[in-house]
Order: C-alpha cells, then structure tokens, then sequence
C-alpha cells in the first residue's frame, strides 16, 4: 500500500517519510481486503469451524460444571481463546492478571476476588476479555435467551441481570455467591457499547458489589472484599497496520447494528488484533463513596485506551 509524502509548508515534498495519521493508513475508499468470492468462502469456513468447536467444547463444559475442580473456569479460557485465533483475532495483553483460580476456603482465608472492569464497544470484547482472563461475566438477561450464544453464556456461567431494579437485590446476591466461590467476574458499566473512539462514563451502580451501600446491604449477604482492575480494550491492528476512525467500525458493534451482518463483514478479513491493557487494581476501601470509585475506575481505563489508540503503551506497563 502506498504512503502519501509528507508537504513541506510551500506545497513542495522534503522527503519520503510517509505521514504518521492512523486514518490515513486505510483510506475510505480503499479496503484491505478484497471483496471477493475467496473471502466469502473463508468467512463461511470460519464460521463452521467456530460453530465445531463451539459444539465439542460445549459437550466438555456442561461435564465440568457438573464435577468439582478447576476445569470449569480453565475451559471457557481456552474457549475464547480457540474462537478468537479461528476468526483471526490476536491478543495482546499488557500488565499483569490481579486474578487467577481460587476455591471458595482461599475466600474465606482472605484472598481477594477480582472484579475487572472494562470498556464495551463490541461483541468481541467478550472474546478479547475471555481468551485472556478466567472469570465469569456479567450481562443483561436478554443474551440468555439468544439462540446458540445463550447456551453458551450459561456454559460458561454467565451471571444474567436485568434492568428491573425489583431484582437487584438478587442479582447482587447471585453476584457475592460466585465471589464467595472463588471467581472473579468481569463488568462493562458503560451500561451499552460504543464506537470504540471513546469510552462512555461509567454508571456508579455497577460498583455496588464492591462498595455496597445502606439499600444494598439490607437483606444480601455481604459480599467478600474485592479489588477493582481496570482493563482497556482496544483493536489497534488490522492486516498488520494501525486502525484508525474510519476502521473501527470493523470492530465495533453498537447502536442498532445488526448482530449477523456485523460478523459476517469481520469474518472477512484475515487477520486483527486486541490490545488488552490491566492496569494495577484499586482498592475499594481506598475510596469514599461508590461514585469516586467509578470515576477513578473510569479515568484508568479512558487515559489507557486513548493511549493505546495513539499506538503508546502507558508508562510502567511491560
């Protein structure tokens, strides 16, 4: 792919350095890859691999859930891990798991769960956080009724919550029994997704398993302490070259997109990255309220992606 030179002030070209602006790597009208019965085919092909896998490892699970060890956390790892590399999707991750896989006796001899939080702005995100973290997410009632990616939330044990705030009390019980088990569980509490150019501001009510407050508390087991990890995804690679504005759409997945045609179009391409970026984790107890946790969550995982988007990595991460 050819480079636009550099102009000097009067119009003329100094040299051939090509221009550093991550939307000029991919022009609107030109794409990476071609539209064509290949690609097609490929993405079918990916597809029917995915939806293979999905099978084999589902028939594993749903043994694992059944029977005591750390099979069942171990797997659903591996899982994404399988769907993402079938799509052609890398991982990178920098920093450091705050996390691991602990049994309900580690909670109660003072080992802290772990509640990652991330951005949201794409179906992805699930197979990004995933393949690289065991934990269990947490994700609005509707997608347990989705076909095939419903039986999959529930394989991997997926905690569905609602909007209802008559069930809050409940799905917070049902979030502190996992914590108590030992999982550490992951939340995007932008609330919805986004165009991947930003991050939303986080709603400070998806906080309250780690700073429950007077109305939480009455009535719920409480929960064991907790840190909070920020965690910054970001898809910074397409066919090996920077992603800029005009390619995040690729990727992202919000509004009132269609779920099909949107992986249908990803499929196609051949190959893409994630960044995952974890940042040191935040102490609850460190804060006053539940709102200046959010907020502190929130500047984390905002300086971290638009840092990645620039292509810097952030200063003491490996």
């Amino acid at each position: 792919m050819s480079h636009r030179d550099a102009p000097s002030p009067s119009g003329r070209r100094r040299h051939n350095r090509p221009i550093i602006d991550e939307s000029v790597n991919f022009p609107v009208n030109q794409a990476t890859t071609q539209s064509s019965l290949f690609s097609r085919l490929s993405c079918i092909g990916r597809l029917i691999a995915v939806l293979i896998w999905a099978f084999w490892a589902g028939c594993l699970q749903a043994l694992f859930i059944r029977l005591p060890g750390p099979a069942k956390i171990r797997l659903p790892r591996v899982f994404w891990y399988t769907i993402g590399r079938i799509l052609g999707l890398q991982f990178r991750v920098i920093g450091t798991p705050a996390g691991g896989i602990r049994t309900a006796r580690d909670v109660q001899n003072g080992e802290r769960p772990i509640v990652y939080v991330a951005n949201h702005c794409s179906w992805l995100d699930i197979i990004a956080v995933g393949g690289v973290l065991h934990t269990v997410f947490v994700a609005k009632g509707e997608v347990g009724t989705w076909p095939l990616i419903g039986t999959i939330s529930r394989l991997g044990r997926t905690i569905f919550v609602s909007r209802n705030r008559q069930n809050t009390g409940k799905e917070l019980h049902d979030m502190a029994d996992r914590l108590w088990d030992g999982d550490d569980i992951v939340l995007f509490p932008e609330g919805t997704s986004s165009d991947g150019s930003r991050v939303l501001p986080f709603l400070s009510s998806f906080f309250a398993v780690a700073k429950p407050g007077r109305l939480e508390q009455a009535g719920m087991p409480k929960p064991p302490p907790v840190l909070i990890q920020p965690v910054s995804i970001v898809y910074d690679r397409l066919e090996g070259l920077p992603v800029g504005r005009s390619r995040r759409s690729v990727f992202s997945w919000y509004g009132d997109m269609d779920l099909t045609p949107h992986i249908w179009s990803f499929g196609q391409w051949r190959s893409m990255r994630a960044t995952v970026l974890l940042h040191p984790p935040l102490n609850p107890e460190d804060f006053k309220s539940r709102k200046e946790l959010a907020n502190a969550t929130f500047k984390a995982v905002l300086d971290g992606a638009a840092q990645l988007r620039q292509g810097l990595v952030p200063d003491g991460q490996n």
